[in-house]
């Protein structure tokens, strides 16, 4: 059977890059870092269940803290998941990812993970999966002598203000009948200074199974990005107490939501999320 629906090509990118006032400053790694490589490759017929979770959490200076960050101090909160499972058909999947907590400049990532997976029903067997990364970041307010150099900032004492911005990228295989399925995510959470920005990018493409002979994947794809993000303002006041200080007031609210959801015989769906906050100097 062929389907007449067709899912055109949708990107979305957003760089919240805001100028020296405002932006994420993330923390920095740990003495002691981890490496590890998780590398999976399936091909099999019949019932898979294949699952990756992390969850990391980090901060500096000092320890995680249980209530209200400390003064200077920034706070990584992030989210991993994916997973696929079927009750039969013909699955073939190459699945890599990587970790490092090592701090990462400017196009480099924490965490990586690429996938690529194609997938034949038989006797009426169906794939469902799964997928999201969330990146979450905040701070407390900082002396920004030290960590910003900028021709345009000249004043002693200037402070880099409180922030508290959460991003996230998800995507959901329901009732796959057939289908070749690539993705790609990755996380920075972690810098030695405050001129590397913060990332999440994602990238999802469904196409057909080139042997299915139907020239459609079938089956209801679906994908969710959003974000929430609160800036202060550099209060440019000695005093962090003063009346007149903004650094811990909230100058910049922004919440957003892109939801894309297709079912049915799909020629082409490809979505594209990118995601930096940081200071630009």
């Amino acid at each position: 059977m062929k389907f007449g629906y067709i899912a055109t090509i949708a990107l979305v990118a957003l760089v919240a890059i805001v100028g020296f006032a405002a932006a994420d400053r993330l923390p920095n790694q740990t003495p002691e870092n981890q490496v590890f490589s998780i590398d999976t490759v399936i091909d099999a017929t019949g019932a898979v269940d294949d699952k990756s979770t992390m969850s990391w959490v980090i901060a500096s200076p000092g320890k995680i803290p249980t209530g209200i960050l400390g003064a200077s101090q920034s706070i990584s909160d992030v989210t991993f998941k994916d997973a696929i499972l079927t009750n039969g058909g013909k699955l073939a999947e190459n699945k890599n990812f990587d970790f490092s907590s090592k701090n990462q400049a400017s196009g480099l990532f924490n965490i990586e993970n690429q996938k690529v997976l194609t997938y034949a029903s038989t006797e009426g067997a169906h794939l469902v999966g799964e997928e999201e990364y969330t990146l979450s970041v905040a701070g407390n307010y900082a002396d920004g002598d030290d960590n910003i150099r900028c021709v345009f900032s000249t004043d002693h004492g200037s402070l880099l203000p409180a922030f508290c911005n959460i991003v996230s990228a998800k995507s959901a295989l329901v009732n796959v009948n057939s289908a070749q399925v690539s993705t790609k995510g990755q996380i920075r959470a972690v810098a030695e200074t405050y001129d590397v920005p913060a990332g999440l990018n994602y990238q999802l493409a469904v196409t057909p199974d080139a042997n299915s002979g139907s020239g459609f994947a079938e089956g209801t794809v679906k994908t969710v990005f959003a974000g929430s993000i609160m800036e202060a303002r550099d209060g440019g006041d000695d005093n962090y107490n003063s009346a007149s200080a903004t650094w811990n007031k909230t100058s910049a609210t922004n919440s957003w939501k892109d939801t894309t959801e297709v079912t049915g015989g799909i020629k082409t769906l490809q979505k594209a999320f990118a995601y930096e906050s940081g200071f630009r100097v």
